[in-house]
C-alpha cells in the first residue's frame, strides 16, 4: 500500500479520471519515496485502484472526524441535484486508462515521459547510443530536456484539482514533485546498472536526452497573446517558447484567465513524446607546456586569409594535431602568453601555451603517456620543440594570463643602421634604464586591434657590435612592447625609438624571443 491518506483520495480520483498516469498521480500527492516510482506502471495502476476502492479509507475518515471524499465529475463542473450520493466514494473500474491490447493510454500530463520513456527498454536504447559514441568515462551526469507545454498542462491540472479539493487542503504548486526529479529517480539506477558507472551530478561526462511532442506544440501559444512581454524573439533560439519564458508567463497569468484560454479536460494524446536527440558530451580537457619555434617562416596559428592558406603549417597545428588524435577530439582552442610574428623565433625556455581540447572522447592519461606524446611531437619536426607538456585545470590557465603586462620578456635583435657606426656609437644604449615608450597601435596590426596609445617600458639594453652597419641589441622589456616598432619607429608612431635615439635611420633584420618570464606551467623533470 502506498503512503496515501484519506485526503489524497479525491486527488487520485480526479487525476486518474483526467487520464494521468500513476506516477503523475503520486507526484501530485507529494509521495517522496523514490522506490515507489520504480514499480511498473501496471503495479502502480493496480495499487491506486485498490486504494480508491478500499472501504478502510472511509472508516478511517469517520474515526478521524473527517468528511468523506466527494465524487469528482470532470466533464461538467456544475453540480446538480440529480447527482448520485455525493458522499459516496466512487468505485473506479480497473480498465480505466487501459487500452484493449493491455497497454496504457498516453498520460495527458507527462505525455508519456513517466511511462515507457523512463523504463528499462528505453534506458537500454539510451545506453546503446552512449556505447556507440566511444567515450571513456568513469561516471556520468544525466540531463533531460522536456517540451515546455508540459508546464502548461501541469498548471492546468493543478488548477483543476485545487478547485475540486479546495485551496486550503491542497498543497501548493511548489510542493508537487517535479517531473524531472521523478524521472531521474527512476532512470538513474537503470543507467548505472546498464553502463556500470555511477550517475554523479559533478561528473564531467554528460548524457542528455531531448524530448519533444509536436502534436501539442500549440499548447503554449495562447500565453504569447496574454503575456507578450514574456516572449521576446532572440537570435539564438529557434522558438520563443523556452522553459523560462513559459514559467514567467504562468506566474503572471491569473487563474481565471488561464481557465478561459486553456481548455480542460485535456484531449487524450495520440502518442508519447518523441526523442529529438540523445547527445553525449565531455567537458573540455586542458593541456599546457612551453614551445620553442626555430623557423622564421612558421606562424603561431594557421595563417588563412580569404579562405586561402598562406603558410603550410603553424605552431598550433604541429602541437595540436597529435593531441587531437590522442584525446580523440575534433576541435581545440590554442592560447599562449603573447605571440611572436611569423618571422620571429622563440628560443630559451620557450613560450608558455595552453590548449583546450573540446569534447574529448578519452581523458585519462598517465604522465608517462603525455611525456611520450611530447617526444613524438618533437621527433616529427625540426621547426618547434615542446617541453613541460602536462594536463592542467581550467583555473590554472589563469596564471598564464594574469598580470601579463607586468611580466618581462627578453629579446635579441639584429639591427641595421643607415650611417656607418663604430663601437663607441652604440655603447650609450646600455646606460638607458627603464626607458618609457609611447606606442600607437602599429600599422601592421591596426586591422585587428583598436587604435590606442600604450605606454611600455624597456628596462635595459645591451649591445654587441657586428660591423659598420650592423649590431646586435639585447633588450629586456615589459610584456606587450612592440620591438620592431621601437627599432624602426613605425613612421613616428613609437616615440622615442631607436632611430631618434641614434639620430639616424635604423631597421630590424632579425628578431628572437630569448625568454618569457612567466613562471608557468610548472617545470617537469626531463
Amino acid at each position: 500500500m502506498f503512503p496515501l491518506k484519506e485526503k489524497d483520495r479525491t486527488v487520485v480520483q480526479a487525476l486518474l479520471s483526467a487520464g494521468c498516469c500513476p506516477r503523475c498521480v503520486l507526484r501530485f500527492c507529494c509521495v517522496g519515496i523514490q522506490t515507489t516510482y520504480r514499480l511498473s506502471c501496471k503495479e502502480l495502476f493496480t495499487e491506486l485502484h485498490k486504494f480508491l476502492n478500499d472501504d478502510k479509507c472511509e472508516s478511517e475518515a469517520v474515526e478521524n472526524n473527517q468528511p468523506p471524499c466527494k465524487k469528482i465529475r470532470l466533464q461538467d463542473s456544475k453540480k446538480n441535484d440529480t447527482d448520485s450520493d455525493q458522499n459516496e466514494a466512487p468505485k473506479v473500474p480497473l480498465s480505466e486508462g487501459v487500452l484493449p491490447d493491455g497497454g496504457f493510454r498516453t498520460c495527458t500530463l507527462c505525455l508519456g515521459v513517466l511511462q515507457d520513456l523512463c523504463e528499462k527498454d528505453f534506458v537500454k536504447k539510451v545506453c546503446g547510443k552512449v556505447d556507440s559514441a566511444g567515450y571513456h568515462f568513469h561516471s556520468l551526469v544525466f540531463s533531460v530536456s522536456l517540451p515546455p507545454q508540459l508546464l502548461v498542462r501541469e498548471h492546468a491540472t493543478w488548477l483543476l484539482v485545487k478547485q475540486e479539493v479546495g485551496q486550503g487542503s491542497f498543497p501548493t504548486k511548489d510542493d508537487i514533485l517535479q517531473l524531472k526529479e521523478v524521472y531521474k529517480w527512476i532512470t538513474h539506477p537503470l543507467l548505472s546498472e546498464e553502463l556500470g558507472v555511477p550517475v554523479d551530478g559533478k561528473s564531467l561526462f554528460e548524457v542528455s536526452v531531448v524530448f519533444a511532442h509536436p502534436e501539442t506544440d500549440g499548447d503554449c501559444h495562447f500565453l504569447a497573446t496574454v503575456c507578450r512581454d514574456c516572449f521576446r524573439p532572440t537570435k539564438n533560439k529557434q522558438s520563443v517558447f523556452t522553459r523560462m519564458a513559459v514559467v514567467k508567463a504562468l506566474e503572471k497569468i491569473k487563474d481565471d484567465e488561464f481557465r478561459q484560454q486553456f481548455p480542460y479536460p485535456l484531449e487524450p494524446s495520440k502518442g508519447s513524446c518523441i526523442v529529438e536527440e540523445i547527445q553525449c558530451t565531455h567537458n573540455s580537457v586542458y593541456v599546457a607546456g612551453r614551445y620553442n619555434k626555430f623557423s622564421r617562416t612558421l606562424p603561431q596559428t594557421p595563417w588563412i586569409i580569404d579562405g586561402e592558406r598562406k603558410m603550410e603549417s603553424s605552431v598550433e597545428e604541429l602541437i595540436g594535431e597529435p593531441l587531437k588524435k590522442m584525446f580523440k577530439v575534433d576541435n581545440l582552442n590554442f592560447s599562449s602568453s603573447g605571440r611572436e610574428d611569423v618571422d620571429v623565433r622563440a628560443l630559451g625556455n620557450g613560450r608558455p601555451f595552453a590548449i583546450e581540447l573540446l569534447n574529448p572522447h578519452r581523458t585519462s592519461f598517465l604522465q608517462q603517456e603525455i611525456k611520450e606524446l611530447q617526444q613524438k611531437i618533437n621527433n616529427s619536426t625540426d621547426k618547434i620543440r615542446v617541453r613541460d607538456l602536462q594536463l592542467v585545470t581550467r583555473e590554472a590557465i589563469g596564471h598564464m594570463k594574469e598580470g601579463e603586462e607586468e611580466k618581462t620578456k627578453s629579446y635579441s635583435a639584429l639591427i641595421w643602421t643607415e650611417n656607418a657606426i663604430g663601437r663607441n656609437d652604440i655603447d650609450f644604449l646600455q646606460d638607458l634604464k627603464d626607458l618609457k615608450l609611447d606606442q600607437k597601435t602599429p600599422l601592421r596590426v591596426l586591422h585587428r586591434r583598436p587604435l590606442a596609445v600604450r605606454t611600455r617600458t624597456i628596462h635595459s639594453m645591451k649591445v654587441e657590435y657586428v660591423d659598420q652597419h650592423h649590431f646586435r641589441l639585447y633588450l629586456k622589456t615589459q610584456a606587450g612592447t612592440y620591438i620592431k616598432e621601437f627599432v624602426h619607429g613605425d613612421f613616428g608612431r613609437t616615440r622615442p625609438n631607436l632611430g631618434t635615439l641614434m639620430n639616424m635611420t635604423t631597421d630590424i633584420l632579425e628578431l628572437d624571443v630569448e625568454s618569457v618570464d612567466v613562471d608557468w606551467p610548472p617545470k617537469l623533470d626531463e
